[in-house]
């Protein structure tokens, strides 16, 4: 670690280094700033599509026009659902009538029937969840549908809780599956149930994850109460982005273009609802109690039971329209007093299922003053060498559309030009700093911890003291999978990414109507000390990417971090021959590791003698090193994802799997299968070793002492 953090303290160019730019941008963020921030844009719903979407697009318009920076609003055009109905009903056969001894007493019951909620209380104590631009619970890209049918309950409704099922003998085929939160995105839940053949689904949050196992409930606590409900998209494909224009951006006015396949977008009605809903369900169901052991109990007071049995059935009706509907991105720029061609992009999305003031509002005001810190320092004339780019992306929500589509619009010129792309979707959570990133981008973290301050920290403590643990032990970041704005830019571009963020507050409003500024400031809380903290550290990891003199990517890392996870798959493998078949790769896995920091170390101590053209030539080979792990082919059935390096979980979605061609190939017990992936990873790991070696010829080239260094291209 310590030659590349060497390169990037110090580098001295004469505006007076990497170092007094960091400190010129981290004088700017101001807590207060950040609130007004919160304010201006968690003040109304902004569903993708809607009214309140465009007015949210105009704000951060004429924010970022009144900060100086060049800003664009590029709209797209897409399948932006919005829901019409929704109805849950228990209904109970044999049950005795309204008014009778025995009957449900339940308001609005009536003979048989009990209706169940599908929206929030109100509360005095947030009076901004009675906002009439609210909805009611609902699953974006549902299909449209009517059922009435008996009941199954498939925990969290992975491909393994299915599987379970069906070896319990339990058949979803034309049932009502009720499924809870969590252990996949909700759009596979939609999925293996279709698969399954169930004719409905609803999904609840389970108090044991979200509720009141885990402590006080809103108001009194940040927990989701009773009436909590969890929107959010379903849409499931092997791509992420537009529907309908896979690879291509949606453009507005432009239809999908002739031959573009079917989408098999979902068939069966999903309804959300909240764990009050559900407790009525399994209050209800008589059939086989789930086995012990088995995980599928969860926090409910209830007994938890497989199948509701014959007296009880679940009426669920679902209405939504699928038309196209525009949003946009809105894009602004500092261009690079040296580098302008350079990019070091910094996003989060704009949109929300509510107000969003946690998802993604979090983190779009640390995205925000970030932008007011680099154009206030460049007011002051200190301008950084690379462009920086701020972007609001639209409908992430439904499928990291707005995102997606931009990276596909401008892909040239990004796999040309892109430095590096920072993520901060819901970024400010709470004081625990956390970060998942590419291997390349790792040593530039650890970098930007040392110089921030820890949110509510002792005097003096700073964000690497704190996951450090007081330097007794090397920080470690996650794998960066699918989920968000970066999987453009990191699964389908190989630009090095990252993903930063904190938590540790006590509660969770996830897509629901209570994620207010209420909550947020009452559980996260009003100082926001922790947007202040990622800001801070927005700045600078952008700043040392845009502004040293050579970027600071580390080419260690990417041999460091393949050995791990080929090491991960070995253990994993377990069978003889799967093992034998990887063992090549990781030979040369630590080969990359020792010339990578071989190359990190030569470029530290030479660095003041590299002359602008070199520094150029260097840049470019470093990005190289990210763009090496690209196949145009990709991956077997998700030929979007073009990275050999990482992938969203093809089963969870949010997850990383890292490796994924082999890994996936591993899994499948497949020798055939996983030879033919080594010897792709041969071709990744040849780009790799060769641009490794041409940064080191240009680096001994340069630091020669005999003569003057020949014109670049003539060696």
């Amino acid at each position: 670690m310590l030659p590349l953090l060497a390169l990037l303290m110090l580098a001295a160019p004469p505006s007076g280094g990497v170092d007094a730019y960091l400190r010129a941008l981290n004088s700017v963020p101001d807590a207060q700033r950040i609130a007004q921030w919160h304010e201006l844009l968690g003040s109304e719903p902004h569903i993708a599509g809607t009214e309140g979407d465009a007015r949210q697009i105009e704000r951060l318009r004429a924010a970022f026009v009144a900060m100086g920076l060049q800003v664009s609003v590029q709209e797209f055009e897409c399948i932006l659902p919005q829901p019409q109905d929704a109805v849950v009903e228990i209904v109970m056969r044999g049950a005795p009538a309204a008014g009778t001894a025995g009957a449900p007493s339940e308001p609005g019951a009536r003979r048989g029937v009990i209706p169940l909620s599908t929206r929030e209380r109100n509360l005095a104590e947030d009076p901004s969840a009675q906002h009439p631009g609210l909805t009611a619970g609902w699953n974006a890209f549902s299909g449209s549908g009517d059922v009435t049918a008996p009941v199954v309950y498939a925990n969290h409704g992975t491909k393994q809780d299915f599987q379970k099922l069906k070896e319990w003998g339990i058949d979803c085929r034309g049932k009502v599956v009720l499924a809870r939160y969590g252990g996949n995105f909700r759009g596979y839940k939609a999925k293996f149930a279709e698969d399954a053949g169930a004719a409905a689904l609803v999904i609840f949050t389970d108090p044991a994850d979200a509720g009141t196992k885990k402590g006080k409930t809103w108001p009194e606590g940040g927990w989701a109460n009773d009436t909590c409900i969890q929107r959010g998209s379903i849409l499931a494909l092997e791509w992420p982005g537009d529907p309908e224009t896979p690879g291509e951006p949606a453009e507005p006015g432009a239809a999908p273009a002739a031959g573009t396949p079917a989408i098999a977008l979902p068939k069966i009605p999903v309804q959300p609802i909240g764990y009050g809903a559900a407790a009525q369900i399994l209050a209800r169901m008589t059939g086989k109690p789930v086995p012990e052991g088995s995980g599928f109990a969860g926090g409910i007071p209830a007994e938890y039971r497989l199948e509701g049995g014959p007296d009880l059935q679940l009426h669920v009706k679902v209405v939504q329209d699928r038309a196209r509907r525009r949003s946009a991105n809105v894009i602004a720029a500092l261009p690079g007093a040296v580098h302008p061609d350079q990019w070091v992009i910094v996003g989060c999305h704009h949109d929300a299922w509510c107000f969003g003031a946690a998802d993604p509002l979090a983190g779009t005001i640390a995205l925000m003053e970030s932008a007011r810190s680099f154009t206030e320092a460049a007011a002051r004339g200190e301008r950084p060498d690379r462009t920086v780019v701020f972007a609001a992306w639209g409908a992430e929500e439904y499928g990291i559309i707005g995102s997606v589509e931009w990276a596909e619009g401008h892909r040239e010129r990004l796999l040309k030009s892109g430095v590096a792309y920072i993520n901060l979707d819901m970024a400010a959570m709470g004081p625990n700093f956390g970060a998942a990133c590419s291997p390349s981008l790792g040593e530039a973290i650890r970098s930007a911890t040392v110089r921030v301050p820890q949110a509510r920290g002792t005097p003096g403590e700073m964000v690497y003291d704190r996951i450090s643990g007081g330097g007794r032990k090397d920080p470690q970041f996650g794998d960066l999978g699918g989920g968000s704005d970066h999987i453009a830019f990191n699964c389908h571009l190989g630009i090095a990414s990252a993903s930063l963020g904190s938590g540790g507050s006590e509660g969770n409003s996830y897509h629901s109507n209570y994620d207010t500024i209420a909550w947020y400031r009452s559980t996260v809380g009003a100082d926001y000390a922790p947007a202040l903290m990622i800001t801070r550290m927005t700045n600078a990891l952008a700043g040392l990417l845009a502004d040293s003199p050579v970027v600071p990517l580390s080419a260690a890392r990417h041999g460091r971090e393949a050995q791990r996870m080929l090491q991960a798959l070995r253990d994993r493998a377990k069978a003889p021959d799967l093992v034998a078949a990887i063992e090549p790769l990781q030979a040369r896995a630590a080969a990359l590791a020792q010339s990578g920091a071989q190359l990190d170390a030569a470029l530290a101590s030479a660095l003041p003698s590299l002359r602008p053209s070199d520094r150029e030539r260097l840049d470019q080979l470093l990005l190289s090193l990210d763009r090496a792990w690209l196949d145009s082919r990709g991956l077997e059935g998700r030929p979007w994802f073009r990275s050999m390096l990482a992938a969203s979980d093809r089963d969870s979605g949010y997850a990383a799997t890292m490796l994924p061609l082999l890994s996936e190939a591993v899994d499948a017990g497949d020798v055939a299968r996983v030879q033919a992936a080594v010897a792709r990873y041969g071709e990744v790991f040849g780009r790799l070793e060769k641009g490794i070696g041409d940064a080191q010829s240009l680096v001994q080239s340069a630091s020669a002492p005999s003569g003057p260094p020949a014109p670049l291209g003539t060696r």
